[in-house]
């Protein structure tokens, strides 16, 4: 799992931010849209450790959108790396990752940073700890591949993810179409 300095773990949408100022969040990792105005959400959550990064929520280029690259990907990992250093006052941290959903980047960054810290954790455990989390996660197949690659795991978080694609699509078929919706059939089909 994440350091166990770090004991709470959430992913959320923007719209479910401002719930979470009470809940004395200690890192924040931000995904957004490229051009996305500041959220004045954080303003009521205290000291924490914030990273953002900008790039659109997609699996193939289009015109004027920003695709998750290596280097976004390596953010996480450095992020993840800041993770390990921090010392608190005990089990206290609490990670918030979030998107604009919390559905798709949030959930492919939190999946990086938990197999960046547990290495030897096999992956299908890691995608159930994910929906734990997360029940609608739906990682970005682009950033997991990147992840994969960048970890060392040699196709096995892209294996489990094919099979965590189908544990959704039978659990929330309407879910499934409106990914297919939003362009990326690919991914409905990737499930195994």
């Amino acid at each position: 799992m994440i350091p166990a300095s770090i004991s709470v773990l959430t992913i959320c949408g923007i719209d479910e931010l401002p719930a979470q100022g009470s809940r004395s969040v200690s890192h924040v990792l931000s995904v957004l849209d490229p051009g996305r105005a500041e959220i004045d959400a954080f303003a009521a959550y205290g000291d924490h450790h914030r990273t953002t990064l900008h790039f659109h929520d997609i699996i193939d280029p289009a015109a004027g959108m920003v695709m998750p690259a290596r280097e976004h990907v390596g953010a996480i990992l450095d992020f993840g790396t800041g993770l390990r250093g921090w010392r608190g006052e005990g089990p206290n941290g609490h990670l918030l990752v979030h998107c604009h959903m919390g559905i798709s980047r949030s959930t492919a960054a939190m999946l990086t940073l938990m197999a960046q810290t547990e290495p030897d954790t096999d992956e299908d455990v890691l995608f159930a700890r994910l929906r734990e989390i997360r029940s609608q996660a739906w990682p970005n197949s682009v950033m997991v591949g990147m992840a994969d690659d960048m970890l060392g795991r040699e196709g096995r978080l892209v294996a489990a993810l094919r099979r965590h694609y189908g544990h959704q699509a039978k659990a929330r078929p309407e879910f499934a179409e409106w990914i297919r919706t939003i362009g990326r059939a690919r991914e409905v089909e990737m499930a195994a």
